[in-house]
Formats: C-alpha cells, structure tokens, sequence
C-alpha cells in the first residue's frame, strides 16, 4: 500500500487494486480567503502550490471519501475534477444533498459506526469533533473513515477532530495498521483550536497500534504547527519512528 501525500489533507490511498482520492483540495495558490486576519497574518490560502506529480498521481482516481464540507477540503477544483472525471464519492449522509447538488456522484453515504461495503473490504464512518468547546458547533458535521479492503493494511482516517472518547476507541479497539492525524493545530481569529493540541497529537500517536501518518501542515494560514516543530516534539518523545511526517508530493509505502 502507498500512501501519496499531495497537500493539506488531500491524499491518495494507493493499493493493488484501488486509487481511493481524500479530501481533494486542488485549487491553486491564494484561491481560497485567508481563515485568520488577526490571530495569524491575513495569507490568502493554500499558501503552497500542488506538487509537480499531483496530475499523474490523479490521473488514476476511481474513487473519492470526502470528510467535511469546509474548503481547506473540497475547494472548488476539487469538485471540478470530480464531475470531470465522474469520480464516486462517498461521504457521510449528512453531506450527501449539499454534494449532490454541487454535481458530484455520490455513490455511498454513511451514517456513524455503522460497518458498510466497500470495494473489496468495508468502510465504517467515525464521529469526528472538529474543535474544542462551543467552536465544534460552528464547524458543523464532520466524519472520519476507517477502511478495510481485502489483502491491504486498515486505515483510520481521523479527519479534522481534537482526541476524544471516538478516537480512542478507534485506536485501541479496532487497532488499525495506519493512522492518519490532522497536526496543524488550526486557530480561527476567536475561540479554542480546531485540531489536536501537541499533547493530543503525541497521545494519538503512542496509542495507534500501527504507523501513524500526520498531515494538515504547512499549507493553511489558520495551522501555526510546523513539521519540524512535529518532528521535535515526537522525537522528543520517543514517537517519531513511527510516525511519517510527509512533505508534499511524497509517497509512503506501507
């Protein structure tokens, strides 16, 4: 299994058999409204290009999971690409009439801990809470993914949440091979983090059972945390050979 990193939390799941796109931000540089004017300076978003083999790793897409509807996520590049190439998306039922009226072909839709078809394996939809106190509200319905195919590693797809009860249960009760964790600990200009703090990220990290993949980093001007600052303080904490911390563009196999 291969893991492509292309930006943000836009990835790509490559197995044998399948080319499974996440969360497809793919817009160029600046298209996007800065997400904070005072807390962090006002840069318009992403605030890094794709990299240079993000067309060839597309090119192969059959398939699409879509956690939330923020822009960071989908942009509107992304749901381009998707009608263009008539991409089947899954996603949380929640979402499903707002991407459905977008144009998207949405094929499966998902409903919390509930264990679906998927492929050749199954998919089960995790509760994600995208921020700490009352700003989870605001960021509305979010859902993680944790994916079994057949003869391929389980991967946990966290999605934009801080540690809770759910993510817990993920990792020591279903125990996936694969972890994915969004680390930019992302600030709006008012209220509590969006994401893990370090502490949260460096008790995912020693609880996964398997590697852990850390992304949200170094391309929204809302995510001080640096992959540097991430490395040091894994590092520090004895966590960072089990954990990738990739740039954009690289590949991690599996």
């Amino acid at each position: 299994m291969k893991l492509h990193h292309l930006r943000n939390a836009t990835l790509v799941i490559e197995t044998e058999k399948h080319i499974i796109l996440v969360d497809p931000m793919l817009g160029k540089r600046k298209t996007i409204p800065p997400f904070t004017i005072f807390r962090y300076k006002p840069k318009r978003n992403p605030l890094v290009a794709l990299p240079k083999n993000s067309r060839e790793i597309l090119s192969k897409v059959t398939h699409c999971l879509i956690t939330h509807l923020h822009p960071d996520h989908i942009d509107k590049a992304g749901e381009v690409f998707l009608r263009r190439n008539n991409v089947s998306v899954i996603c949380s039922s929640k979402d499903e009439k707002a991407l459905i009226q977008r144009g998207l072909t949405v094929v499966q839709t998902l409903d919390y801990w509930e264990p679906q078809k998927f492929l050749d394996g199954k998919i089960t939809g995790i509760p994600a809470v995208h921020g700490y106190g009352f700003i989870a509200k605001l960021m509305g319905n979010v859902m993680g993914f944790y994916i079994e195919l057949d003869d391929e590693k389980s991967i946990y797809v966290s999605s934009d949440t801080i540690f809770t009860e759910h993510v817990e249960k993920v990792l020591t009760e279903f125990k996936p091979d694969i972890s994915i964790v969004a680390c930019g600990t992302a600030r709006l200009d008012f209220g509590q983090p969006l994401l893990m703090r370090m502490d949260e990220i460096l008790k995912f990290t020693a609880l996964a059972p398997g590697k852990v993949f850390a992304n949200h980093l170094e391309a929204l001007n809302h995510c001080p945390t640096t992959r540097l600052q991430l490395k040091t303080a894994l590092s520090d904490n004895g966590l960072l050979g089990k954990t990738a911390v990739p740039n954009d563009g690289e590949c991690v196999e599996y």
